[in-house]
């Protein structure tokens, strides 16, 4: 028979001559890691390499075991299989079945999935000399590395990734299965929309490894009991906005990828998490107030950007607002208001009235409640956010003074002067925004975000970030009376649902008057953060304030934060001696002013 099956398939018109294979292509990866190296996105080729000497006995022989018990036998076909799939072709000239893992690793590196004759036979010619070529290590290396698990998964190591939040390297026994379970039908038998099926499969595979003499009877009976978890979404989700961020800056520094390349990123994957988790929860949590999209970006004192999440769900809406979209800050832009107050002289103690005032005829009110305190500190005028005296207190210390303040700190778009730019009318980004924070959080020193610090390929070190250029943004004591001023925000004002017990921390509510966008930004020692929610489509929510959603979203997503950075207190600033740099202003104001 096994004569038969090889005349066969030299005879077919068309069917290539032994020896010569096609050349194996598989485009060069980027892949990205985290501060502690561990994956959190691939770029580049769908197919990464796979050496199967580096994954437990056990992952393989899963494989082995259910989808080709006589691999390590055969010379890349079954005789008894093909004589009963060949039956079948000619009576309905279609193959159907019988394919070892040679052949298909043969029909994923050169040929189609179509089921005719002539396809099989050349497959089964290319799976003889991949035989002959290659070791059975190689080709089930090269199988498990191309082979399709679901899910957008192509590859054993990325089906680990995607479903267990783990390398292949670390797979159980019972995962193991699972995934060779899957192999039959990736839709069939997905773990996470047919988990009663999958697990149904799994435990053939494990009969099937039992009978193989892969595992022993109790290694069966343990993993047969055993429920692993499931990720019902990519661990690593919410990390592809960072990685699309950071991709493209590679692409710029790299333009012609030639071979694989590893890229160290500033990313900490536990905060990435966890703010990934804070957007979803809470915008789910406040779909009743017509809630949509949500973004939170971390940086640290020195410009590492820890956390980047540009929405609730990369595969559905991969649009990056963390970095693309520009928006009204409203209050949250009032600390550099604020500042400027305070480098001409003011301090948090000096005196004010709240009160109507008209502004080139302009009007401010106060949030929701138009009421007027009357005279009060300027801390507390902050801490409770007072519009009437922001947009004075502007007003007096002049609009492009704070605009010069803004772009000192970290501010990068066009900043307005129109008199409702103190309440928050200059679009903005949430990178920007925590740009600026993180002067509040370092001491004063303004810092260029970024998340590269190194690039390999091939052992070597290609680029290497150089350590960030220290530029005095804010001088003491003005600093530190303004980071005494965001404190009494959360301790006494309109951030208090934010506030994490037992660290030092400061902040800013931003709310526009239409609702349209909501804002938290906070700080501790050397780490800042904004939460910012709106809508894509950019219509007004029901009545979410930044007090409200966006609070609760920064202290979920800070309460993890926190616990992975080192615990310090607030700085003071470092001494005067600051250029002030140019601003550039917008010729139109938004029409509508923001509050709170």
């Amino acid at each position: 028979m096994l004569a038969a099956v090889a005349a066969f398939a030299l005879t077919v018109p068309g069917a290539p001559e032994i020896p010569r294979l096609p050349p194996i292509q598989r485009s060069p990866q980027i892949t990205y890691v985290d501060r502690t190296g561990a994956v959190i996105g691939v770029r580049g080729g769908r197919f990464a390499s796979l050496d199967i000497s580096n994954l437990p006995k056990h992952v393989p022989a899963a494989v082995v075991s259910i989808e080709d018990r006589r691999f390590y036998e055969h010379t890349g076909f079954d005789p008894r299989g093909m004589a009963s799939a060949i039956v079948g072709g000619l009576s309905g000239g279609r193959m159907r079945g019988a394919s070892t893992i040679t052949q298909q690793t043969a029909r994923l590196l050169f040929l189609n999935q179509a089921r005719t004759l002539e396809r099989k036979a050349t497959e089964l010619v290319y799976a003889v000399e991949l035989e002959r070529t290659y070791s059975k290590a190689q080709i089930l290396g090269m199988y498990l590395s191309r082979a399709y698990f679901g899910s957008g998964a192509y590859g054993l190591e990325a089906a680990a990734q995607r479903f267990f939040n783990k390398p292949a390297s670390k797979l159980s026994i019972k995962e193991a299965a699972m995934l060779a379970g899957v192999l039959k039908s990736p839709s069939g038998y997905n773990p996470v929309d047919e988990r009663e099926r999958c697990d149904e499969r799994a435990l053939l595979v494990l009969d099937a490894m039992l009978e193989a003499g892969a595992i022993t009877q109790a290694q069966r009976d343990t993993a047969a009991k055993q429920k692993p978890k499931v990720w019902k979404t990519a661990a690593t989700g919410p990390a592809q906005y960072f990685v699309d961020w950071v991709d493209g800056q590679v692409r710029q520094l790299v333009p012609r990828l030639t071979a694989d390349m590893t890229v160290e990123t500033t990313l900490d994957q536990s905060m990435e998490q966890a703010a990934g988790t804070a957007a979803r929860t809470v915008v789910e949590a406040h779909k009743a107030q017509a809630t949509d999209q949500a973004a939170i970006v971390a940086i640290d004192g020195q410009g590492r950007v820890r956390a980047m999440v540009g929405g609730t769900d990369h595969a559905a809406a991969p649009y990056n607002r963390a970095v693309l979209a520009h928006r009204q800050a409203g209050s949250a832009w009032k600390p550099f208001v604020y500042l400027t107050a305070l480098d001409q002289g003011r301090t948090p103690v000096t005196l004010v009235t709240d009160e109507p005032v008209t502004i080139n005829g302009w009007t401010p009110s106060n949030y929701e409640t138009g009421v007027y305190l009357g005279p009060i500190t300027l801390e507390t005028a902050l801490a409770k956010s007072v519009n009437t005296v922001a947009a004075r207190l502007a007003d007096e210390v002049g609009r492009p003074a704070v605009a010069a303040t803004a772009r000192r700190v970290g501010i990068l778009s066009v900043v307005n002067i129109d008199p409702a730019m103190a309440l928050g009318t200059t679009l903005v980004t949430p990178l920007e925004m925590t740009a600026a924070y993180a002067t509040f959080s370092n001491g004063g020193n303004r810092v260029t975000p970024y998340g590269i610090e190194r690039i390999r390929s091939g052992g070597k070190v290609i680029y290497q970030k150089q350590a960030p250029v220290v530029t005095a943004a804010v001088a003491n004591p003005q600093l530190s009376e303004l980071n005494q001023m965001l404190r009494a925000v959360m301790v006494s004002g309109t951030g208090t649902r934010a506030a994490v017990k037992g660290y030092d921390l400061a902040g800013k509510t931003g709310t526009t008057s239409d609702y349209k966008d909501a804002w938290f930004c906070g700080f501790t020692g050397g780490l800042a953060s904004c939460a910012w929610m709106g809508r894509d489509d950019a219509k007004p929510m029901n009545r979410v304030s930044g007090g409200a959603a966006p609070a609760e979203m920064w202290k979920s997503f800070m309460t993890v934060a926190l616990k992975r950075s080192p615990v310090a207190a607030i700085p003071p600033g470092p001494p005067p001696s600051l250029p002030v740099a140019p601003v550039e202003v917008a010729t139109q104001a938004p029409a509508i002013p923001p509050t709170n």
